[in-house]
């Protein structure tokens, strides 16, 4: 496993590299938001380890910019902020994981090691249904001529959707999909996120593409709407 660790605490980021090597896993450190962004674009990784609060460019941006530049690499963020919205944050900007620390060395190993079997996903082809497209490498959202702007929540919700076009999905399907299962997460807030969606692929168009099925979940219309 090789594994890209950007961390500005110089003494921690020794202690983990030294820690990681060990148990034979290869580690680049280094000590800046700007570094660790040209790192993780120019060289390949099983798994970035990314602090929050860095020095030149923060991990929220680090990891956003990375999923925009189509890099998908899994990346875990490693931090001492430890509130509710900082996860949520993190995770709708792309992250995989999420420890905060203090941390325990095992446990870091554990996840590095579920993120590598986990691996990279393959970059996938452009969804479309009717004149609503979406291209998962590229993040680029368009209904007819239009490009729309989806915050990364809203973009997973779509996806999942799109891969399901013309199926009835339920809830629990897209809590599972597109917020974190290891997250206590209120079921409600699947019905927020497709108010959001319907904003912006459909009202503005005049289109009913995103369908509620009482009882059953949710279903977008192949045709799109």
């Amino acid at each position: 496993m090789r594994v890209l660790l950007v961390e500005d605490e110089t003494l921690l980021a020794d202690t983990v590299r030294r820690g990681l090597s060990v148990e034979g896993i290869t580690v680049d450190v280094a000590h800046d938001g700007t570094t660790g962004y040209h790192r993780a674009t120019t060289a390949g990784y099983d798994v970035l380890v990314l602090d929050l609060m860095l020095p030149g460019r923060n991990g929220y941006e680090i990891c956003r910019d990375l999923r925009t530049a189509g890099v998908w690499t899994p990346v875990l963020i490693l931090t001492a902020k430890d509130g509710e919205y900082d996860q949520v944050d993190a995770f709708d900007l792309g992250a995989d994981d999420y420890l905060t620390k203090p941390f325990s060395f095992p446990v870091l190993l554990a996840h590095l090691r579920a993120l590598h079997r986990r691996g990279a996903p393959e970059r996938p082809a452009v969804l479309t249904a009717g004149d609503l497209s979406l291209d998962p490498a590229t993040r680029r959202v368009v209904r007819g001529a239009t490009p729309l702007t989806l915050t990364p929540r809203e973009f997973a919700l779509l996806e999942f959707l799109l891969r399901h076009r013309d199926q009835v999905v339920a809830k629990p399907d897209i809590l599972r999909a597109v917020w974190d299962p290891d997250v206590t997460t209120d079921p409600n807030v699947v019905e927020v996120y497709v108010r959001y969606l319907r904003l912006k692929i459909d009202l503005p168009f005049q289109r009913h593409a995103l369908q509620t099925v009482r009882g059953a979940g949710y279903r977008l219309a192949a045709d799109g709407g």
